[in-house]
């Protein structure tokens, strides 16, 4: 029997963001303002505010509570709360999600603009583990496996039959030629990229250093795409300390444009391959 690959079981995390946008459209649909809420359960506004911001978990209960005050009943919330309280595939080599992969578990598409490095769903074995060794947070080996296998196996969306995971990568040329875990991990990365980028739901695009500045260089960023309407683009940014979640639709789609741009601004599917190709015989 083929395994069940993630994207095609219900993650926590991307229940409990479509249940806390259900929950905060009741609210507003009945002109009960957040605090009036807040005090007719029995919480904290900033308490009642993480939850309609999928921040926090509300469980069946105050859910059952909710519906009663909001005098309406849907079953769909309660069986959002049941999958939202499950622990997510990422559990059991011990990540603690931040929010972006449990929401990529469940995306349809990944637009990804990286600068410095190969993008992780483009990542060989060898390139990431030298990639985790150099970083700033000290992994024991465990931690190190951990980590390396689970982000293994969030690439196998890429080509798993059922639930297909369309990756549009832009990579800037200096990455390419940043020397990570030293040249012949590097060129089996290069030739990996190369390899990948020849599969159908697969596009990689490079911005060469003859461009010279782009729109990009304020930052790489995410943004994820899922397939039902009901579930808005979801812009990931990372930083030295931490990480941004940006789920406003108009400062999500200013993401979308940028990435547009990038995509005119860089070369070719076709001509990015054969620049990989170029800098991979060089190594």
């Amino acid at each position: 029997m083929r395994e069940v690959i993630m994207g095609t079981t219900p993650s926590p995390t991307f229940r409990r963001r479509r249940l806390a946008k259900k929950l905060k459209a009741i609210r507003k649909s009945t002109g009960m303002t957040l605090a009036e809420a807040a005090l007719a359960l029995y919480k904290q506004p900033s308490a009642l505010s993480r939850i309609e911001k999928g921040r926090a978990k509300a469980d069946v209960h105050l859910v059952r509570s909710m519906m009663d005050l909001y005098d309406v009943r849907d079953d769909e919330l309660i069986e959002l709360a049941l999958q939202a309280a499950k622990p997510g595939w990422w559990v059991r080599y011990g990540i603690r999600d931040r929010g972006y992969i449990g929401l990529e578990t469940e995306a349809t598409e990944v637009l990804s603009s990286q600068l410095v490095y190969i993008p992780g769903l483009l990542q060989t074995e060898a390139y990431m583990r030298a990639l985790f060794a150099s970083g700033k947070v000290k992994r024991t080996k465990k931690q190190l496996d951990n980590d390396v296998a689970a982000r293994l196996y969030r690439q196998r969306r890429i080509t798993d039959e059922d639930s297909a995971l369309r990756l549009h990568a832009i990579i800037d040329e200096s990455a390419l030629r940043k020397l990570v875990g030293g040249r012949k991990i590097m060129r089996d990365q290069l030739d990996h990229v190369v390899m990948m980028a020849e599969v159908d739901n697969v596009t990689v695009q490079v911005l060469p250093d003859a461009l010279g500045a782009h729109d990009g260089m304020d930052g790489a960023f995410t943004i994820l795409r899922f397939a039902e309407e009901q579930d808005s683009d979801f812009m990931y940014v990372e930083y030295t300390t931490g990480s941004i979640h940006v789920e406003k639709d108009d400062e999500v789609a200013e993401g979308k444009l940028v990435f547009d741009g990038l995509c005119e601004q860089a070369l070719s599917p076709k001509d990015s391959v054969a620049l990989i190709e170029r800098v991979a015989a060089q190594l």
